[in-house]
């Protein structure tokens, strides 16, 4: 069996020849030459990727000839074999010749094939590499312009303007302060309650600063713990911990002359407060395992859904670090703070989960928009966004209507009919059906149509769940995957 890759074998002796010959001609192209001249003449004429060639030949020896090669002819691996006792100056040769591998003699023809092999991959990465080393200097400028583009692409999408409030929002004087944040060079710490929107202003504040240019990087130090995180913002070097393989450029580095985002910097231990407050103050990074430090020029926004202030006096949070986090501290307003703001968002999430489920829904009714605007939504934006993805999941038509939110929010949380025809006169069998009809819309929504979870969440098995959404005819993106769902 052959492939593309053609192997030079060069070997004064015939029956090593043909042995070698017969061993790699399983999986390569091999040429056989018996002396260096002739070897010579199939590099002039045919692409090479390795070389193997013995060191005692009549004439030039095999570490003089790869020299030779080397100069005239430096793409393919070299190898030398042999089995005299002359390796000390084929070990004195190496660095000259740039020879890959010396392999002695005798040699195991399944340990020989791996060493070919490896030599043939090392010369396609080699090549793979000075292709893009060149199309990198050919086009530099256009990878710059990519990059200016996607950034100023997103400098439009995250405006201030582009954050949907209302005439009269207690969010239009928490906009103001964003913008007057971002005009000057300072650490911001943003609090409210999960799913305000903190990293939407965060985006905000960096897109409007004049280091919307640079990178704008986000870390969640409410998901890892302290080595991991120190890991992820700070950097290490290989061997740094268990699991260290590769160095690693740590986010604070990434993000040079940007902003970092550190959302849930409540979370943290007082640990891991204190190497960040020696990186806010200094303004330099030291990666696990490393040295020497490294500057940084990063600001920082920081985002809590916690009460700092109150942290800060039970012990919990370093006072120094909070100061020196909320030199501009902002807070975000809960969803029921801004119930004119409701509709607006609404809509705008409506239109990005028609966009989403490929579905045309038209609106909302003005019905099921009030009962929004009378409910707390404890989970904010977010469970808003969960909310109006149910609803576009039951709905039929091409409009929301009071009789798709969830339970929870119709007549505020009373008891109320599961459907229109649950009416007075059906059977117990239909009230079931419609109540499990609701729940399993529910639980559709939830957790964006992935079976699996949703039969366990049930108690049912996945065969009993399909047959049951294709029973109510609530079959819209229903998967069977483990991908995350869309909320």
């Amino acid at each position: 069996m052959t492939t593309s890759a053609t192997v030079l074998v060069v070997d004064d002796e015939i029956r090593s020849l043909e042995s070698l010959r017969r061993v790699l001609a399983e999986e390569f192209e091999v040429l056989c030459a018996r002396d260096a001249a002739e070897a010579t003449r199939f590099l002039e004429g045919d692409i090479v990727h390795a070389i193997l060639c013995d060191q005692r030949m009549p004439g030039e020896t095999g570490v003089e000839f790869l020299k030779r090669v080397r100069e005239k002819w430096p793409d393919p691996v070299r190898m030398i074999i042999s089995g005299y006792s002359d390796s000390e100056d084929i070990i004195a040769g190496i660095n000259e010749a740039g020879i890959y591998q010396y392999i002695t003699k005798p040699w195991h023809p399944q340990k020989l094939i791996e060493i070919v092999r490896e030599a043939v991959q090392l010369f396609r990465l080699q090549k793979e590499t000075e292709a893009v080393g060149v199309d990198m200097k050919l086009a530099p400028e256009r990878v710059r312009q990519v990059v200016s583009e996607k950034r100023g692409a997103a400098r439009r999408i995250y405006d201030f303007d582009r954050i949907v409030h209302a005439p009269g929002s207690p969010l239009a004087d928490v906009i103001e302060l964003g913008r007057r944040a971002a005009e000057y060079d300072i650490s911001v710490l943003i609090t409210g309650e999960s799913g305000t929107g903190k990293e939407l202003l965060a985006r905000a504040i960096h897109y409007g600063s004049a280091r919307h240019g640079k990178p704008f990087v986000v870390e969640n130090c409410g998901a890892l713990p302290d080595e991991l995180l120190e890991s992820e913002l700070f950097g290490c070097k290989k061997g740094a911990f268990t699991g260290a393989y590769l160095d690693r450029i740590g986010l604070f580095e990434v993000a040079h002359g940007g902003t970092i985002f550190l959302d849930e910097i409540g979370e943290t231990s007082p640990a891991f407060q204190v190497k960040l407050l020696r990186v806010l103050q200094e303004n330099e990074i030291r990666p696990l395992g490393a040295q020497r430090v490294r500057k940084i020029d990063v600001r920082v926004v920081a985002a809590t859904n916690r009460d700092l202030e109150a942290e800060v006096s039970a012990g919990r949070f370093r006072r120094d670090l909070y100061y020196r986090l909320a030199a501009f501290p902002i807070h975000m307003p809960p969803l029921r703070e801004r119930p004119m703001d409701i509709p607006l968002i609404a809509e705008r999430l409506l239109a990005d989960i028609n966009r989403s489920f490929h579905r045309s829904i038209t609106g909302i009714s003005a019905p099921a928009l009030a009962e929004m605007q009378d409910y707390d939504w404890p989970g904010n934006v977010r469970e808003l966004q969960n909310e109006i993805q149910r609803m576009v999941v039951l709905v039929d038509g091409d409009r929301l209507d009071r009789e798709h939110l969830s339970p929870r929010l119709r007549g505020n949380g009373q008891p109320v009919t599961l459907a229109p025809q649950t009416h007075a006169n059906t059977t117990l069998k239909d009230k079931v059906e419609a109540l499990e009809r609701v729940l399993i819309a529910e639980a559709l929504g939830r957790h964006g149509g992935n079976i699996s979870r949703m039969a366990d969440e049930l108690g049912l098995s996945r065969v009993g769940l399909r047959s049951k959404l294709c029973r109510y005819d609530i079959r819209k993106n229903a998967r069977d995957d483990e991908r995350p769902s869309i909320d």
